[in-house]
């Protein structure tokens, strides 16, 4: 194993310099817990961490990179293995190496950027979010010898664990606490309130009841932190296998009201003489969850997560019919645009998030009005790539607990798949666009580059989707003779008007 050759690479670095060397963090938790074991792992030096790794990276003959921190006495060693390398790896997957000397941190109150100074191990222990990632490990008590199948770490030697706040306890009774005062750790880095709802979500843990209450009171500290900061714990929370689990705890401790209010809004329900609607918040975490269990598209689940946000705003009773949410879907998407921008989604992702929000009901639509030809290709030119994402997010969506609807509206999926499969092949529209190019227009119409070529284009384009004509070049380049007159005329008059 990779990881092994490197730590007794690491051993033989801290014993020609007679430095003690430790294992810390999230590396010792889930050893402890029998867990494959993470490509990220942490050490604390009893020296200089960055001295410690400048001798790493000479002694590994500069397979990796090494990133130095001189301010916080902090470096970071990436290796990538290859096959020609000497730490030959199976999957080329990175693996990333953390030296920092062991320190205590001061906070300012506006910044979690620590002023940071030398401790003792315990010191540098007491300054971690949780008793479950405050234990350490001597390198030099790592455990030899070939791990079992499926890249299970050797069994630890717990006697020699340093657990100076009962991670062990912690550990075996699934709960997150932190090392000190929670009040005192969540306000120094309010990160960490995420963190808590991350890992208690991943893990499978209860977050203390003092450390639960401490998050709530904390909560407006998370103001401080950047919005990339928290893009990142959001985007690893929706990677959970029950992503539900850490939403709930967003929003019972009213973290969620700061990262996403517009998620936030949805909790709740109205009654008018009688007549309820479901709670769009319960739902809406079903649907995260739904997606979770058929797709690890981190983005998609994102999607479910917003894909409803613009039912708060657009939100009305009308008698004799009920609630309605008419348009919330164009809602949501000008929405979707204001959540990227302030939480530094990129572009990329924002247009993905923004496109499942604006057509997730389409698919509903094309069930309710009867599925043409027509809608169909619409919806195929329209999604693109994302097809396949949109109508697992439209799966997911159906949340309710009569079995008789849910199977009736998933069948009504099969059949939209179906028809889907049917037109793809039939018109030949995985990469559609009009048979005949601008360039042929301009030269077949007499004109130059401009929006009469294009209107041309999107008007045979139009006649195809439509059913018109059947997306062929010649049946195309026949209805180009049918109505280029048309839009010639039109040009010609538009000149006219100008040179009035």
């Amino acid at each position: 194993m990779v990881l092994d050759k490197i730590f007794k690479k690491i051993q033989a670095v801290a014993q020609k310099n007679k430095t003690p060397c430790y294992v810390v963090g999230g590396f010792v938790r889930d050893m402890l817990m029998d867990k494959a074991r993470e490509k990220d792992v942490d050490f604390v030096i009893l020296g200089s961490g960055l001295g410690f790794a400048k001798k790493f990276d000479q002694a590994m003959k500069q397979e990796g990179s090494l990133i130095e921190f001189p301010d916080f006495d902090t470096a970071r060693y990436i290796l990538t293995p290859s096959k020609s390398s000497p730490y030959q790896g199976e999957d080329n997957e990175q693996i990333v190496l953390e030296f920092a000397g062991a320190r205590g941190e001061e906070y300012d109150e506006k910044s979690r950027k620590p002023r940071v100074k030398p401790a003792t191990l315990k010191q540098d222990l007491e300054r971690r979010d949780f008793t479950i990632n405050a234990m350490a490990m001597s390198i030099d008590d790592y455990p030899s010898g070939r791990p079992p199948q499926g890249g299970r770490p050797p069994p630890l030697i717990k006697g020699r664990l340093i657990d100076p706040f009962g991670g062990q306890e912690d550990l075996k009774n699934k709960i997150l606490r932190t090392p000190l005062d929670p009040d005192k750790i969540f306000s120094e880095d309010p990160l960490r309130m995420m963190r808590a709802a991350r890992f208690a979500g991943q893990l499978g843990f209860a977050i203390d009841t003092f450390a639960l209450q401490a998050i709530y009171r904390n909560r407006e500290r998370l103001k401080i932190v950047s919005a990339e900061r928290v893009q990142e714990e959001l985007l690893k929370m929706l990677s959970t296998p029950e992503p539900s689990i850490c939403l709930a705890l967003l929003f019972q401790t009213h973290l969620l009201d700061l990262v996403l209010p517009e998620v936030a809004k949805l909790d709740g329900v109205e009654e008018i003489y009688g007549h309820q609607h479901k709670n769009n918040l319960s739902h809406t975490f079903k649907v995260v969850d739904n997606i979770a269990e058929r797709s690890p598209k981190v983005m998609l689940r994102f999607a479910g997560l917003l894909h409803d946000i613009g039912k708060a705003s657009t939100k009305k009773f009308i008698p004799r019919q009920g609630w309605t949410f008419y348009q919330h879907e164009h809602m949501g998407k000008k929405m979707v645009y204001q959540i990227g921008k302030r939480l530094r989604l990129s572009t990329d992702h924002t247009d993905y998030l923004a496109k499942m929000v604006r057509w997730h009901q389409q698919p509903i639509s094309l069930m309710d009005k009867g599925i043409t030809d027509s809608a169909v290709r619409r919806l195929i030119v329209n999604l693109g790539d994302e097809l396949e994402d949109l109508l697992i997010l439209g799966r997911s969506d159906i949340t309710t607990g009569n079995p008789l609807k849910k199977e009736k509206r998933l069948g009504n999926y099969d059949r939209l798949e179906k028809r889907i499969a049917e037109v793809l092949e039939k018109d030949k529209l995985r990469a559609f666009q009009s048979p005949v190019r601008g360039e042929e227009i301009m030269k077949e119409c007499g004109l130059k580059a401009g929006p009469t070529v294009g209107k041309i284009k999107d008007a045979i384009e139009e006649a195809i989707l439509d059913g018109i004509i059947p997306n062929e070049y010649d049946k195309a380049r026949e209805y180009l003779f049918e109505i280029k007159n048309k839009y010639l005329e039109k040009a010609q008059d538009w000149e006219r008007v100008k040179n009035i």
